[in-house]
């Protein structure tokens, strides 16, 4: 069952895309070019799998961070990228998961610690 909802990830991920709005344009920060950690899949007590390395984030990108979690809160998958009109999103619910959503843009590679 976690294969065929790993499988819809690329779904989700759409779905953040069309629920998110972009940065302020007001914000000097949105004009700078910041390099972000990329990492498509990280399962719990692991390295990187797949995607490892660093993406440019570009003037209308943020770095982001997400990550999914079974009901009972135990983490089950974490990914990182570069994503335009980028969105943080609390606790949506996916199936038997719920899902977190982190952006930034303050400094290099800060969706490391996020």
């Amino acid at each position: 069952m976690d294969k065929l909802l790993l499988l819809g990830l690329p779904t989700l991920l759409c779905y953040f895309k069309a629920l998110s709005g972009s940065l302020p344009e007001n914000d000097h920060l949105a004009w700078e070019i910041v390099q972000c950690r990329m990492c498509h899949l990280q399962f719990p007590g692991e390295h990187c799998s797949k995607g490892r390395g660093i993406c440019i984030a570009t003037t209308d990108e943020a770095c982001a961070v997400g990550r999914i979690y079974k009901n009972d809160g135990t983490p089950w998958l974490t990914f990182m990228d570069c994503i335009k009109n980028c969105a943080d999103v609390d606790n949506i619910s996916w199936s038997i998961y719920r899902v977190n959503y982190r952006c930034c843009r303050s400094h290099d590679l800060c969706n490391e610690k996020l």
